[in-house]
């Protein structure tokens, strides 16, 4: 699962230019962008990905949300590079091979013939990338990042795995919960808006 290749055949390019490429792409073609952009192995670009998109919207939300984050008897300055720190080098990376692992129990249920879990981690990462507006404070937009999150999280399941949008969508809601709902506060804005969350 943690995996990373030298030289991948496919995947995506290092760099900053490529991360605001692959940000662009898969927000505007995401269909093109699972096909041609995920290739087996090639997780290091994925991660860095999320790890970039979790940086901005945490950075966002620990400027604009009061008491986002516990308060710290430092300056707050280093307050707030030790919580981002914390979040971006290890919540993340955690967060997502465990969510990979959930993801891989349900396409094992619901998608038989499927890719790798590589391709797998790869796509939770990359359908984060609405979420870098996910740490201002505004419910409906909050809200907009988590739902188009969780449909590129089903269509890169759909068109990385080759199975049905249906299988697809059975397969990533569960994921989509714990990754838009929870992680990005898509069920935060939806209880902010008066929308009452069934648990």
């Amino acid at each position: 699962m943690t995996q990373w290749i030298e030289n991948p055949s496919g995947g995506r390019d290092r760099g900053v230019k490529a991360l605001v490429r692959a940000w662009f792409e898969v927000l505007v073609r995401p269909w093109r962008f699972f096909r041609v952009g995920v290739a087996p192995g090639d997780q290091a670009p994925g991660l860095v990905f999320l790890m970039a998109v979790v940086l901005v919207s945490e950075t966002s939300r620990y400027l604009l949300v009061d008491g986002a984050y516990p308060s710290l008897p430092i300056a707050r300055p280093l307050e707030g590079a030790f919580w981002l720190s914390l979040v971006v080098l290890f919540v993340a990376p955690l967060s997502l091979h465990l969510v990979s692992a959930v993801q891989t129990l349900f396409l094992a249920l619901f998608v038989p013939d499927r890719a790798g879990i590589s391709q797998t981690v790869q796509v939770i990462a990359y359908s984060t990338a609405p979420c870098v507006f996910a740490g201002i404070p505004v419910p409906g937009l909050r809200l907009i990042c988590a739902t188009y999150g969780a449909v590129l999280l089903i269509v890169g399941l759909q068109v990385v795995h080759e199975t049905s949008l249906i299988r697809a969508t059975l397969a990533g809601v569960v994921p989509a919960a714990l990754v838009f709902g929870s992680g990005f506060h898509g069920f935060t804005a939806l209880e902010a808006l008066g929308v009452p969350i069934p648990l």
